[in-house]
């Protein structure tokens, strides 16, 4: 049940984020397109710091983390490992590279490194997917607020929709950053109370890793079953693809990076990234333990009080917060405010992306910096009318958006692999990154297709952990029956897990890639070491320091 007190912490946190968007667009300066698109790259470590954090951490993730750790177990939190790995990656092979681009949209590096056609390609995905995701990043966070206050998702969809779209148009790219450190306050706020009131009430710590252990939710898969749905090699693996583009190279990150002063600062925020989401990765899945601890013998699923995996955390707010009003409002504030910030932060960057990618190329040479910024207004604005009319038809189209949340893989491998192609390997060229990106897109985009394919039909299930309903009805324990039967069973490429479509997809980027720069390679053309990373620069530096060791060598034996 929902108490004035609730209401009020929730549409406060909307009201200050639109009060936000109101100072920096009109006390703000926000004049020019450096200062709209990059804060006049002149931003602080720690909000930028935290608005990486807070445009990671979307409202799906908080509402489905939790419900996959009670379902599936706690093999999620190899995602730390593999986050580690991020980190250095970032810092010390793509970082140097960007820090260099000094430019909004981090497909001007294609451009610089390959040619136009690959960048307005990469571009066109990029704005696509970006497209076609965001409703569902609106909607989601919804349904969790309709469940707690018996409001229509419809209805208050289309409210957040338009005052994310009101203070991003507005303040720019200011505005996005400081509203994502509130958010990222709520977010905060909303986890260390739902977890101390959870943990508070399944008997303390001690119990609840005891509890959790007894039903498997520790059980960690190191097997090498590639159908296996999550372990610690799809997870490592893959997971270390998807975040090295989320955290590296997707274009949201690369316009935070770019809008501090300097390599060290963006060094300094990626860090603080890196243990941020760390953090509230292995909280989201504490929070799920806590869950089935909570519901041990009394699944909320079997027993009809919830329908569906995302509404499992909802429902265990309003039972363990019942008593402190307020305390939903604060959930509900944080998980919108997720949804909020990674969808102003996709605003934001897909109207740096359109604008430089393609209204650029339509445009006179010569225009002024008002209409610059008039068109990029437009762009936010266009961008989130399109969400707002499609979070109507997202149970309409399910498929379709199911379809792009499991593409999220194929597209970060796809961009993992296009961009290390070119900043790697020096031998890469166009010909070679257009035919390995194309390569990858219909290979990988084919196994997406088939698995989801066999998964609708139901050939393809996924077993969660025991649950049990013994407390609720008797002595009657509830487990999903396993189907074993060989013979059923698709093509194995069509079982991958998941977590390897990221990774698949960069191999075959790369492989193809490389071999086709190869056969097509030409002679006497120069990479510029600033499109290079530094790995790369060593490596080039030591094959030209032993060819002129050898040509000294030739030179002395011929006299």
């Amino acid at each position: 049940m929902f108490y004035i007190i609730d209401y009020v912490v929730f549409f406060g946190m909307l009201l200050i984020s639109v009060i936000i968007g109101v100072y920096f667009g009109f006390c703000g300066k926000t004049q020019t397109k450096d200062d709209y698109l990059l804060g006049g790259k002149s931003m602080s470590v720690i909000p930028i710091a935290l608005s990486l954090i807070a445009g990671h951490v979307s409202g799906i993730t908080l509402l489905a983390l939790p419900s996959d750790v009670y379902l599936y177990g706690a093999n999620y939190l190899w995602i730390s490992v593999a986050l580690l790995f991020v980190g250095f990656l970032t810092c010390y092979v793509y970082l140097p590279v960007i820090a260099k681009l000094q430019s909004a949209s981090v497909f001007d590096y294609l451009d610089r490194r390959f040619n136009r056609k690959i960048r307005m390609l990469a571009s066109f995905l990029f704005a696509l997917q970006l497209i076609l995701y965001n409703p569902v990043v609106a909607y989601i966070p919804a349904i969790a607020f309709s469940q707690a206050s018996g409001i229509s998702a419809y209805l208050i969809t289309p409210i957040v929709c338009i005052v994310c779209t009101f203070y991003t148009t507005i303040g720019g790219f200011k505005a996005v950053v400081w509203t994502d450190a509130l958010q990222f306050t709520a977010m905060i706020g909303a986890i260390v109370a739902i977890f101390s009131l959870g943990v508070q009430s399944v008997g303390g710590f001690a119990n609840m890793f005891t509890k959790a252990s007894e039903g498997q939710r520790f059980d960690f898969d190191f097997s090498l079953d590639p159908t296996i749905r999550e372990g610690f090699f799809p997870i490592l693996l893959g997971g270390t693809v998807l975040w090295l583009y989320n955290v590296a190279l997707q274009p949201p990150s690369v316009q935070k990076y770019i809008s501090v002063s300097s390599l060290s600062n963006a060094r300094r925020a990626s860090v603080i990234l890196i243990i941020g989401l760390v953090i509230l990765k292995v909280s989201n899945v504490l929070i799920g333990t806590t869950m089935y601890v909570r519901y041990e013998k009394c699944d909320p699923l079997s027993t009809g009080e919830v329908t569906r995996t995302d509404q499992i955390l909802p429902y265990f707010v309003m039972d363990v917060a019942k008593h402190l009003p307020g305390l939903p409002g604060l959930f509900i504030a944080g998980i919108f405010s997720a949804g909020l910030s990674t969808l102003s932060t996709m605003f934001n960057t897909l109207s740096a992306t359109i604008y430089n990618d393609f209204v650029v190329e339509f445009s006179s040479a010569n225009v002024s910096e008002r209409r610059t910024n008039y068109t990029l207004k437009l762009i936010v604005i266009v961008s989130g009318t399109v969400c707002t009319i499609l979070t109507f038809f997202i149970d309409k189209m399910g498929g379709l958006f199911h379809f792009v949340n499991a593409s999220q893989g194929l597209i970060a491998g796809l961009f993992v692999g296009l961009f290390s192609l070119g900043m790697i390997y020096p031998i890469a060229n166009a010909k070679g990154a257009l035919c390995g990106v194309v390569t990858s897109f219909l290979a990988v985009g084919t196994i997406v297709v088939m698995n989801q394919w066999y998964k609708l039909r139901g050939v393809i299930s996924s077993f969660p952990k025991p649950v049990s309903i013994q407390a609720c009805y008797g002595a009657v324990n509830f487990t999903l029956p396993r189907d074993t039967a060989l013979e059923s069973q698709p093509f194995i490429l069509f079982r991958l897990s998941h977590w390897y479509n990221a990774f698949l997809s960069v191999i075959v980027v790369t492989i193809v890639g490389l071999f086709v720069s190869w056969i097509t390679k030409e002679d006497k053309v120069h990479t510029s070491p600033d499109l290079l990373s530094p790995i790369a620069r060593i490596f080039l530096k030591q094959a030209s320091h032993n060819r002129e060791t050898a040509n000294v060598h030739e030179m002395t034996n011929q006299k």
